[in-house]
């Protein structure tokens, strides 16, 4: 199930808790989703929407850039953020950690 990003306070909600357990479980992306999430404010042409599981907003989140869904999710294996087209199952087009230089952030989220 998904929980649309509909204000200001959903998403605020939803940030506080992807880097409350990125400080705790995954030091390597607590810091870059700050910049991912000002990427997706930018570029969001719809709804964001998260997923969420018995009320609780996870760590998966879908951006709308035109016709075109985006996915991310964290990977608990490699450590990064992984974008995926269309889906959790989708194919990964890059991933974010981070080493990853801010300018790399802003070049992919400027060419969507």
């Amino acid at each position: 199930m998904a929980t649309t990003i509909q204000n200001i306070e959903i998403l605020r909600a939803y940030l506080t808790g992807v880097l409350d357990r990125a400080n705790h479980h995954a030091q390597n992306v607590n810091e870059i989703a700050l910049a991912i999430a000002g990427g997706i404010i930018w570029r969001t042409t719809d709804n964001i929407r998260v997923m969420s599981r018995e009320g609780e907003m996870k760590n998966v989140l879908w951006l709308q850039v035109g016709n075109r869904t985006l996915c991310f999710a964290y990977n608990h294996n490699t450590g990064n953020i992984e974008v995926r087209e269309g889906s959790v199952q989708g194919s990964v087009i890059t991933s974010f950690n981070n080493s990853t230089p801010l300018a790399d952030v802003k070049s992919f989220f400027e060419n969507l």
